[in-house]
């Protein structure tokens, strides 16, 4: 039952919902005295980060080596304690921990023959709502309009739409345009379905602008705004809550419990995206839900990795009552479809519940392998 080994096998992928491009991940696999095998993944993104997160997961695999593997929340304290100098609860140390922490709950669940969602507690719902998560592609705003009306029209209960991808939608740079963009995708989809819109990178939005395009949103019905003054600005976040009441999200930039308590402490946010693979893991994404639900806030899993993070994005999304969507990438890759034996999907728009001990998936090795990236 004891930890015998930590893998950290640096990924690289194509990701069609974001135009193809090739996305890096650090995957971690740890093996018991027994043999059992429990698999993460942190969401490192970037090449660079990636090679800087497998060689922290590596550092740090040895603390635990030895370890009992059903000892997760002690071992969870041991890995942040050590990362005091390089990490103090952030950066890439969080990427790391959230790896070892995954493959961790993935192990214990196997060794004890059950499934992360039990050793969570349990499903809080009996159903778990599910939307499209995908990026604004091309240049004309009814073909956009056409390609999400499709997915939803699977039983999806409606989208969430990037803006500032990269692409030809130039999305988020003129109010006319995202104007005519929510009314057509809203028309598209039809009666019953949700558009939120998130905001990207390339976006720079000031306070007035913000506050326009809140107002002519909610005017259109979109559920929510994504990150429309970026990852971390109270006052102008503060200002825009006493301009609009469209309902504000952000929150996935957060490395930790605390940074999620920080932001909902200036009162100015309402679902607080959290990524397992970023937020030090599924005890990290647990604790941070456990605030959302405290302080009556939506918690939303930031879905948008490989099968692994979404395996344990269904599992915490399903046990917390902070949760109550799940996003799902409406085309898959060969990192989503060909990386596990059972994808998490939806039926008629309905994520499916978990099956199996761990997170209930198997990996197929020899994509790995395949996909492994030298440095």
């Amino acid at each position: 039952m004891k930890v015998a080994s930590v893998e950290a096998l640096p990924v690289s992928y194509k990701e069609p919902t974001d135009h193809n491009r090739y996305r890096s991940v650090c995957l971690v696999k740890i093996t018991d005295t027994d043999g059992r095998v429990g698999w993460g993944e942190s969401c490192s993104y970037f090449p660079e980060a990636t090679f800087a997160t497998a060689k922290i997961v590596e550092g740090l695999g040895q603390i635990i080596i030895g370890q009992n593997a059903l000892h997760t929340e002690a071992i969870w304290y041991k890995l942040k304690e050590h990362s005091w100098w390089y990490g103090t609860g952030s950066g890439i140390a969080s990427i790391a921990i959230s790896g070892i922490d995954i493959a961790l709950w993935d192990l214990k669940g196997k060794q004890l023959s059950v499934s992360v969602l039990d050793l969570l507690g349990g499903p809080v719902r009996d159903t778990l709502p599910a939307i499209a998560s995908l990026h604004g592609t091309h240049a004309s705003i009814d073909k956009m309009a056409e390609d999400i009306a499709s997915h939803t029209a699977t039983g999806l209960h409606g989208a969430k739409v990037g803006f500032g991808k990269a692409g030809n939608a130039y999305l988020g740079f003129e109010e006319a345009r995202d104007l005519e963009f929510v009314e057509k995708v809203k028309a598209a989809m039809g009666p019953g379905k949700d558009l939120m819109v998130d905001l990207g990178v390339k976006n720079f939005w000031d306070v007035p602008t913000a506050v326009r395009r809140a107002r002519a949103f909610e005017e259109r019905g979109v559920a929510w705004l994504e990150e429309p003054l970026g990852n971390d600005d109270p006052e102008g976040y503060l200002a825009l809550r006493a301009a609009s009441g469209i309902r504000i999200a952000y929150g996935e930039r957060e490395w930790n419990a605390i940074g999620v308590q920080r932001i909902i402490k200036t009162g100015t946010v309402d679902v607080i995206g959290l990524d397992p693979g970023r937020v030090e893991g599924i005890t990290g994404f647990r604790k941070a839900a456990e605030i959302c639900a405290l302080n009556r806030r939506q918690a939303n899993a930031h879905n948008f990795s490989t099968a692994i993070v979404g395996a344990a994005s269904q599992a915490l999304s399903f046990a917390s009552p902070a949760c109550y969507i799940l996003e799902l990438q409406p085309v898959y890759g060969e990192a989503q479809k060909d990386l596990v034996d059972r994808p998490v999907w939806h039926t008629e728009g309905f994520v499916n519940l978990p099956n199996g001990p761990g997170l209930g998936i198997e990996i197929n090795e020899d994509l790995v392998q395949s996909a492994r990236m030298d440095g």
